[in-house]
């Protein structure tokens, strides 16, 4: 170890909380990464208990550079590697399992949402980490959806813990992400068989399009603090979330069954825009935001946090990668996942 990377007991993490960020971690000073990964391996056990606590926990000091870095952070933190199913957004691959957090265009902020929430087994922890900080905003934002679950209006809680919630989905190469790409196959029959294997209705289109629908619960226990937590992508994918001219283009193109991603209550309900914006509401009450630096990581519980990005002006490389694989059954889904709507 470095004379500048002594062991810090568990007790004595210098962790921060401010109001509208998550929690800072600032490590001791490192002048290379091999002292920074010794002094983590040391403190591993505190850094993820830690994480339990506070959901989300942004890590300034280790001084990752690049891919090769974040790897090497990513196997003390997070060893067990998650894969990325049924995808919904381009990223690049950069190998090993990392990741571009997204290529989404930089206009395009994304809003708070469970990695994989849709799928049977899904990331219990992401990694990401800053190569490159964008000139303005772009920060990862995080919320804690035990709050956010807490906070949500209490008719709109207790229907959605009865009958979950429903995604629908048509894929398509002009909008989203085509069926090969989303189930890294070339064959109908294999998609056909994830599908089936993973409680998820299908329907080949006359154009050779895809369309799906799964329901699921839209909220789980958490495996090892055993606390209840909103956990969907019902707002980030509902048609009345998307910026109304963008939401009137896709409607006039596609069809109101033709969107790329649509939800409903888990009984085929459509909620109204009101309904809609006061789960926004409470996304944006629990949203917190550190500016990013270059070198610093970010561990996200996946199922106590929900994650997004700000728009952001300038380069901005985020990396990512997803460990610690989570069962639906482990997290006690509050109801059963199914290819139709509840009650159907």
């Amino acid at each position: 170890m470095s004379p500048t990377a002594t062991a810090t007991p568990a007790t004595a993490l210098d962790v921060s909380r401010e109001a509208g960020k998550p929690a800072v971690l600032r490590t001791p000073s490192f002048d290379a990464i091999d002292p920074a990964i010794d002094w983590l391996t040391e403190q591993r056990t505190a850094v993820r208990d830690e994480l339990h606590r506070s959901g989300a926990l942004l890590i300034r000091g280790l001084g990752v550079g690049d891919a090769a870095d974040f790897g090497r952070v990513r196997d003390v933190l997070m060893p067990r590697r998650a894969g990325y199913k049924e995808k919904a957004t381009p990223r690049t691959d950069f190998g090993e399992g990392v990741f571009s957090s997204t290529d989404l265009p930089a206009v395009q902020p994304i809003r708070l949402h469970n990695e994989n929430s849709y799928t049977l087994d899904f990331p219990g922890t992401l990694l990401f980490g800053c190569v490159t900080a964008p000139a303005e905003d772009g920060a990862t934002t995080v919320g804690d959806m035990r709050e956010a679950l807490r906070l949500l209006p209490a008719d709109l809680r207790d229907r959605f813990m009865a009958k979950g919630w429903l995604l629908t989905r048509n894929f398509s190469e002009l909008a989203g992400l085509p069926w090969q790409k989303s189930f890294a196959t070339e064959d109908p029959a294999v998609a056909e068989a994830y599908c089936r294997e993973n409680a998820i209705g299908y329907e080949w289109l006359p154009d050779g399009g895809l369309r799906t629908r799964q329901r699921r619960s839209a909220v789980v226990t958490h495996p090892v603090t055993g606390e209840k937590s909103w956990f969907n992508h019902f707002a980030f994918w509902n048609n009345r979330t998307l910026d109304a001219d963008v939401r009137e283009v896709l409607l006039e193109t596609y069809g109101d069954d033709g969107l790329p991603f649509d939800t409903y209550l888990g009984d085929g309900t459509r909620l109204t825009a009101d309904e809609v914006d006061a789960i926004n509401r409470v996304y944006d009450q629990v949203t917190v935001r550190e500016t990013w630096q270059r070198g610093d990581v970010m561990l996200v519980d996946n199922v106590l946090n929900a994650h997004g990005r700000e728009s952001f002006k300038g380069d901005r490389k985020i990396l990512v990668a997803m460990g610690d694989p989570i069962t639906l059954d482990a997290c006690r889904p509050e109801t059963a996942p199914a290819t139709t709507a509840f009650g159907e």
